[in-house]
């Protein structure tokens, strides 16, 4: 599994362990399946595979062709309702009325087509919903595929061995800047309880992801690493396969001795070294309470500076909390305290600029610049780079404000705030940027490849889907072929679920402008492969919808993926949205993996979600924007129609609002003295010798110097590295 998720992960491949010999004539046919899906060989890897014996090269090509398929969902077969999709989908009436038709004269038929209050319910037709041919039939009527020179090419590296390449990646995940996803997460606690008796990671500093190592380590019999209270809680969390991230009510089991007196002792330091931290139990009482009834402390008379935790929980004795101490400066008027109050607190004062600014009235800015400046060096990165995108346009009216949780769960609201100054807004701005100047790392030479300049800076893992080519929210590409077509894939688990992929439609003012689902089979330049309502082991079902970008009316198309009826998203074994893009006229069955573009899982309690908002530009080129946002759904029969206000809104905010991004970082580094260059092919020795040499990329290219530092997708967090360990405990909020 672990060498599974290195592949994908990674795009490495750990060098199998074989005999030598002539593995040649393998290394090819690997390599001629591996192209049909997209990808390729380094000449390095190629040359490694080709020197074992045959045997051990068709071991390593199972995993790694199952990898990569995987990666781009090509592990199953993607068959589709219409079977000539794109072409010859009936009209949406038309197609009705043809299932009722049939329903009405087919002999065996049972139970009645039309209910007694007239109407009629399409899951009871017989032909509707179901696929009525094998995907070999589908497959024999079509073309063969004809490659462009424009399809996706992925390389594959050759990495270091595998125990290597698993304690890379612990450190990797461990010491993320950003909080992670659920999937990283529980990655994380899986490899923390293989490596819990060896050296834990140098620098962790998301607090969650400390609470799954300390996890291991207690289990193993080591001394957890706590510096607050909460630390203690979340750890509690994780020795019960909580949630670490404390989003979600606490569900502790019943600990062992040895655990209690480790948590107990725990918290005792803490509090000893520091009694000024019990005001971090004011924010989870409740969870403290659970806590102490299965810690006992009463039993433990030596750790009594762990008991004042569980007073304070139960209330039998106060703290006044630093937040209490704020909102009473800010109730007082009384800016100024508030102020010296949040410098001693300077991640809750970067997350406050935009209410200081308000409070302090025209001509505050160049003061809080000031504070901003002083304190910047114990914030971390990702809390600079929010407060660097909320203060940006504050001086001109806005529209709508978009707000996300913890678990990308959206919402907007109209933004009816007042403009603030112009040059308070410049300055704090400023302030920023020179903390994030000063953060950043430092290196002679930067190759770096065009694509991601356009990359939004990484802040949160969280609500990001695990797959191929998923990118934070905010972050822009450009669309590639003349068509590009989604798909979504899923399968039924406990009950039969019916997922729908449908699009909205809107214009140049966001307004409405048509929608195509399984109500619409068609639009202007647009055309749904079939509405399918269940998805049983093991293929599953697949909904796609096409788009000939140079017939599409529209300014902005929004895909979403709902859930009609049955399982949410999270309870489903598989279930994942994507998109290829496709040039002119490309044929071929319709999921053809070197054309995918993205294949994102499908994750998370929600039962709508937007992935990406797709936007035709002034010069009439596509893009690409990631959203990675839920919306607020019903239990049954979510539609397109009742889901489509907070989609455009929520549309809207994303593609109005003006992220930051790893070309920002990369301009900001070239004011650091560092020499950016677009990457076009690896340099020439005695250009880098000696020198301190980056390449930044979505992708390894081939070739790269020795010694230079790669820097790709998933290390993108690591551009701006943290000073201190954060607390994430409270929502994320994007306005």
């Amino acid at each position: 599994m672990v060498h599974t998720e290195i592949i994908q992960r990674t795009l490495r491949v750990p060098p199998p362990t074989g005999a030598p010999g002539d593995g040649s004539a393998a290394t090819r046919q690997l390599d001629a399946a591996l192209l049909s899906a997209g990808f390729g060989l380094t000449a390095e890897l190629r040359a490694h595979l080709a020197g074992l014996e045959p045997d051990a090269v068709t071991r390593t090509a199972r995993v790694v062709l199952g990898a990569v398929r995987e990666l781009v969902g090509a592990h199953v077969a993607h068959n589709v309702y219409f079977r000539d999709f794109p072409d010859n989908v009936p009209d949406t009436l038309e197609f009705w009325t043809g299932c009722l038709a049939e329903a009405l004269t087919a002999p065996d038929h049972g139970g009645p087509v039309v209910l007694p209050d007239g109407t009629v319910n399409l899951l009871d037709l017989p032909s509707y919903g179901r696929y009525q041919h094998t995907y070999a039939e589908l497959a024999a009527s079509r073309d063969a595929f004809v490659s462009s020179a424009k399809d996706r090419f992925t390389l594959l590296h050759l990495g270091r061995t595998l125990e290597e390449e698993a304690r890379a990646l612990y450190e990797e995940l461990a010491g993320s800047t950003v909080p992670l996803g659920d999937t990283d997460r529980s990655l994380l606690a899986r490899l923390a309880d293989e490596h819990a008796e060896g050296e834990p990671p140098k620098s962790i500093p998301i607090r969650e992801n400390r609470a799954l190592v300390n996890a291991a380590r207690v289990r193993a019999g080591h001394v957890p690493d706590v510096d607050t209270a909460t630390d203690v809680l979340r750890l509690a969390q994780a020795l019960s396969d909580g949630d670490p991230t404390l989003g979600e009510p606490a569900r502790l089991r019943s600990f062992r001795r040895r655990e209690r007196r480790a948590l107990l002792a725990a918290l005792d330091g803490v509090i000893a070294d520091h009694p000024d931290k019990l005001t971090d139990v004011g924010r989870h009482t409740e969870a403290w309470k659970r806590l102490g009834e299965g810690l006992h402390p009463h039993e433990y008379p030596r750790w009594k500076h762990a008991r004042e935790v569980f007073a304070v929980a139960r209330g039998d004795r106060r703290v006044r909390t630093f937040n209490a101490r704020v909102e009473a400066a800010f109730l007082d008027g009384n800016v100024d305290r508030a102020l010296a109050l949040l410098s001693g607190q300077p991640g809750v004062l970067v997350r406050t600029l935009d209410r200081l600014l308000v409070a302090g009235g025209p001509g505050f800015g160049a003061r809080l610049a000031g504070a901003v400046r002083q304190r910047c060096e114990r914030v971390a990165g990702r809390v600079l780079v929010a407060a660097r995108e909320q203060l940006a346009g504050r001086d001109v009216p806005g529209v709508a404000r978009l707000f996300a949780n913890q678990s990308a769960r959206g919402w907007t609201e109209a933004d009816d705030r007042p403009p603030l100054p112009k040059e308070d807004v410049a300055a704090v701005v400023a302030a920023l940027d020179a903390c994030l100047a000063e953060r950043l790392r430092r290196f002679d030479l930067v190759l770096a490849d065009p694509a991601v300049r356009s990359v939004a800076v990484p802040r949160s893992g969280k609500g990001t889907a695990k797959g191929m080519g998923v990118l934070p929210r905010g972050t822009v590409t450009p669309v590639e072929g003349d068509r590009l077509r989604f798909f979504v894939h899923w399968r039924d688990a406990h009950q039969t679920t019916d997922l729908d992929l449908s699009v909205m439609l809107l214009d140049d003012d966001f307004a409405p402008a048509g929608q195509v689902s399984w109500t619409n089979l068609e639009g202007t330049g647009i055309v749904h492969s079939g509405d399918l309502v269940e998805a049983p082991g093991p293929d599953g079902a697949t909904e796609m919808i096409d788009l000939d970008l140079n017939r599409v009316e529209a300014r902005h198309v929004v895909p979403e993926v709902l859930v009609y009826s049955g399982d949410r998203f999270d309870f489903l074994p598989e279930a994942f949205f994507g998109y290829m893009d496709r040039d002119g006229e490309q044929r071929g069955v319709p999921f053809e993996p070197a054309t995918v573009r993205v294949r994102s899982d499908l994750e998370g309690s929600a039962r709508v979600v937007v992935p990406l908002v797709f936007s035709r530009g002034d010069d009439g080129t596509w893009y690409a924007r990631w959203t990675h946002l839920f919306l607020p759904g019903e239990e049954l029969f979510n539609r397109i129609d009742t889901t489509g206000a907070p989609a455009r809104l929520m549309a809207r905010a994303v593609v109005e609002r003006t992220y930051l991004t790893v070309g920002d970082l990369l301009d900001l580094m070239a004011e650091n003295g560092s020499e950016i260059r677009g990457y076009e092919g690896p340099p020439a020795p005695e250009e880098i010798e000696g020198r301190r040499v980056a390449y930044v990329g979505l992708e390894r290219p081939e070739g790269l110097p020795e010694g230079a530092e790669v820097i790709t997708q998933t290390e993108l967090p690591g551009l701006l590295p943290d000073a201190v360990a954060e607390e994430t405990g409270s929502p994320e909020k994007t306005g």
